[in-house]
C-alpha cells in the first residue's frame, strides 16, 4: 500500500507543479481547458498499458466532456506557449492518476491510500522549495488560515479521499468524465453565489458536460430500448 500511495503521491504533487507553474505563462480559462484535457488521455492508458478495448460510449462521452469544458473556460486567442505546454504534462500525470487510482483501489484501503499520497505529495513539496532556496512564511490571518483549511482539507484530502472510494465501484474512464464536471460547478456556483450573468456559452458548455455524463453512464440504453419498443410495434 506505501508503494501503490507513494506512485499516486509522485503523480499528484507533478500535475498540481505543473498546473501551478502553468498558471504563470498562460490564462487561467485555457489552464482550466488543458488540464480537462485529461479525460481523453484515461482511456488510452489501459489501451496501451494493459491492451483493454476501448469503450466507443466512454470515448464518446470523452470527447464531449473535453468540447463541454473547452466552451465554458477557453478563451480563442494567443499562440500555445511555455504555459500551455506544462498544463498539458499536468493533465497528462492527472490521467495516470486517475488511472493508477482505479487499479490500486482494487487491492487497498481508499483511507491508506489517500495518507500516503497526501504525506508524500507535502513531502516532496517540502523538498522542492527547501531545494529552491525559499523561504517558508506562515501567515496567522483568520482569512488566510480559514482558505488554506478549507483548501487543504475539504478541496484536496475529502475530495480525494471521496474519490478514491468511488473509483472502486466505476471505472477510470467514468471517473474522469464526472470529475470534469468540476468545470459545470464552477459555472454554477459562478452563476448562484458571485452572480455571473449566465450566457449562451456557459449554457453549451453545461449541456455537453451532462451529456457526456449520461453517454458513459448509461451507453445510451434509453434510446436504444425505445427504438427497440417502436421497432417490436409497442409503442
Amino acid at each position: 500500500m506505501f508503494i501503490a500511495g507513494t506512485v499516486l503521491g509522485v503523480f499528484l504533487f507533478l500535475a498540481f507543479l505543473l498546473q501551478t507553474v502553468g498558471l504563470q505563462y498562460t490564462t487561467p480559462s485555457k489552464n482550466a481547458f488543458l488540464t480537462a484535457v485529461n479525460v481523453v488521455i484515461v482511456p488510452f492508458i489501459g489501451y496501451l498499458i494493459f491492451r483493454r478495448g476501448l469503450d466507443k460510449y466512454g470515448l464518446i462521452g470523452a470527447f464531449l466532456a473535453i468540447v463541454g469544458v473547452g466552451v465554458l473556460s477557453i478563451e480563442l486567442n494567443g499562440a500555445f506557449n511555455t504555459g500551455d505546454a506544462l498544463t498539458l504534462l499536468c493533465a497528462i500525470c492527472f490521467a495516470f492518476h486517475i488511472f493508477f487510482t482505479a487499479e490500486f483501489v482494487k487491492k487497498h484501503s481508499p483511507i491508506g491510500l489517500t495518507i500516503v499520497q497526501m504525506f508524500i505529495a507535502f513531502l516532496l513539496s517540502i523538498l522542492v522549495i527547501l531545494f529552491r532556496g525559499e523561504t517558508i512564511h506562515f501567515d496567522l490571518d483568520g482569512r488566510g488560515l480559514l482558505a488554506a483549511s478549507y483548501l487543504g482539507i475539504f478541496s484536496t484530502t475529502i475530495a480525494f479521499l471521496v474519490q478514491t472510494v468511488a473509483q472502486k465501484y466505476t471505472t477510470e474512464t467514468k471517473a474522469a468524465i464526472i470529475l470534469s464536471t468540476e468545470a459545470l460547478f464552477g459555472t454554477l456556483f459562478s452563476v448562484l453565489i458571485l452572480h455571473e450573468q449566465l450566457t449562451i456559452r456557459m449554457i453549451i458548455g453545461s449541456i455537453l458536460i451532462l451529456a457526456a455524463v449520461i453517454t458513459a453512464e448509461t451507453k445510451l440504453a434509453f434510446i436504444q430500448n425505445k427504438m427497440s419498443r417502436r421497432y417490436n410495434g409497442d409503442d
